[in-house]
Order: structure tokens, then C-alpha cells, then sequence
């Protein structure tokens, strides 16, 4: 019995020391460009070691950031999901050319207003990090844009 409580100790210990490791926060943020047109700005924060991948990855490589925007009838998307320039470099887990970003990574995604009632437009970002040694499953995160 002692044995046996000492284990569960242990086990309990060992839990609430274990680390969830999230290496990268998001933010949004929305800039007017006229009167009918907005950009909608997904900002990552990037924990140092950490990289993101791009939006356009080589087949065989890790899963490639991707956004979703869920529709509501007030806008209309115009063209895809901008991303910066990057680091493209020869990743070592996937052996082939990849670009990804350290530190921080903007992505814009243009849209026109069908109205001028303020509205949210709700998104989901899926996507991937690695460090040097190991990469972390695929995640989403939900997003919202305010349109004011």
C-alpha cells in the first residue's frame, strides 16, 4: 500500500511539473484601406527556437499554414492570404527547401465590405512549428477581425 501511494505521488508530481509547450501567440488586428476595403492582419509571435511554416510548403514537407474564413454575407474575400518574405532554408527534419518565419509572421487577407453595419468575421488558423530537434502536431487556433 505504501508502495503504491508513493507512485501515485510521484505520478501527481510528475503531472503538474509537465510542460505544455505553445511557442506561438496570435493577434489580429484590422486596417482600413477605404471606405469598402479592409485588411484583416493575422500576427504570430514566435517563442525564440521556434519557426513557423509558410503558407506553401513541398509535398512531403510539414502541414503548411493555412486560414480559414468563415463567411457572413457582409464581405467578400479579395484574393488569397498574404504572408512576409520569410527564411527559406534547407530544414533538416524534412532534408528538403523550406520557408518559415522566426520571431514574428504577418499574414493579410484583403477584404470588401458589402454594408457599413460593424460586424466580426471569425477565422481559424491551422499550422505547424518545429525547433531544431522536434516539431509539435498541427494546431488551430480561432481567430477574430473586428470591423467597425
Amino acid at each position: 500500500m505504501k508502495k503504491l501511494l508513493i507512485l501515485l505521488a510521484l505520478v501527481c508530481f510528475a503531472n503538474g511539473f509537465a510542460q505544455i509547450l505553445d511557442p506561438i501567440k496570435w493577434s489580429t488586428s484590422v486596417e482600413k484601406i477605404s471606405d469598402t476595403e479592409y485588411e484583416l492582419i493575422a500576427t504570430a509571435t514566435i517563442e525564440e527556437n521556434w519557426h513557423l511554416y509558410s503558407q506553401t510548403v513541398p509535398e512531403g514537407g510539414p502541414i503548411a499554414t493555412s486560414f480559414t474564413f468563415e463567411s457572413n454575407g457582409n464581405y467578400l474575400k479579395k484574393g488569397n492570404t498574404k504572408e512576409e518574405k520569410g527564411h527559406t532554408v534547407h530544414d533538416k527534419i524534412f532534408d528538403m527547401e523550406i520557408k518559415f518565419f522566426k520571431t514574428q509572421a504577418a499574414f493579410k487577407q484583403r477584404i470588401k465590405l458589402k454594408g457599413k453595419t460593424p460586424f466580426n468575421i471569425n477565422a481559424s488558423v491551422e499550422f505547424m512549428v518545429c525547433d531544431d530537434a522536434r516539431c509539435l502536431p498541427p494546431t488551430e487556433k480561432e481567430l477574430t477581425f473586428a470591423i467597425k
